[in-house]
């Protein structure tokens, strides 16, 4: 999406919700992209660092959820300047009112309600990207028109997808790629995508609609 946008994600302020695997590697890799991730979270509530989160901090939350299986809210008590909010209602989720430039939500129906409630609190526009894997068309019409363009969960399922593929590649072949091989494969894999649901999209008179881009990807490969 920001590549359509002729942007990066350098610089940006990010909200990553939920500390699971996937999550976890989100925040690494937007920091790895030079953006600053603001938030995570667990069942308990979520953490806000304004300063930002950054490698030592990630390798802090990794250990703490993957290790000792704690609370996200200890967080706060190590960062200075970071808060904890508890958990509410899903439907008035305060995280998603943060002021921010992109979102990345979990991927479960109550929580993508609740960031598209909170999005469209915030009066800047901003590009926003989601994962979750909900209803799509009913969230994007929500959302201020040309303001949070929305990166479709068949696309981000593809890249986890892409490396269950890569992974078995490896093993039927006897293969042992590095870490960076996978990700240029996986980069690869992923600009094809981008391009063929832009162009899907435009096709149809509906330049710029990933969610429809999507869409007719998966019925003309009748998926």
């Amino acid at each position: 999406m920001l590549a359509t946008r002729a942007e990066t994600l350098e610089g940006k302020r990010c909200l990553v919700s939920a500390v699971a695997t996937s999550l976890q590697y989100t925040v690494e890799k937007l920091i790895e992209l030079g953006a600053k991730p603001l938030t995570v979270s667990d069942s308990d509530g979520f953490i806000h660092d304004p300063d930002g989160i950054d490698t030592e901090k990630l390798a802090y939350v990794m250990e703490l959820k993957n290790v000792r299986r704690g609370r996200i809210r200890e967080y706060a008590d190590r960062f200075h300047g970071a808060t904890f909010t508890p958990a509410i209602d899903h439907g008035s989720n305060p995280l998603w009112a943060i002021p921010a430039d992109c979102a990345f939500p979990s991927a479960t129906r109550t929580r993508s309600t609740a960031w598209t409630r909170g999005l469209c609190g915030q009066r800047r526009p901003a590009g926003r990207r989601g994962r979750e894997h909900a209803d799509h068309t009913r969230r994007r019409r929500s959302l201020p028109r040309g303001q949070a363009p929305i990166r479709p969960g068949k696309a981000a399922n593809a890249g986890g997808v892409a490396v269950s593929g890569l992974e078995m590649t490896q093993d039927i072949e006897h293969l042992s790629w590095t870490r960076e091989q996978v990700d240029g494969k996986l980069k690869q894999i992923m600009r094809a995508i981008h391009t063929n649901v832009r162009a899907a999209a435009e096709e149809y008179g509906r330049p710029g609609d990933y969610v429809l881009g999507a869409n007719i990807g998966r019925i003309r490969k009748g998926s």
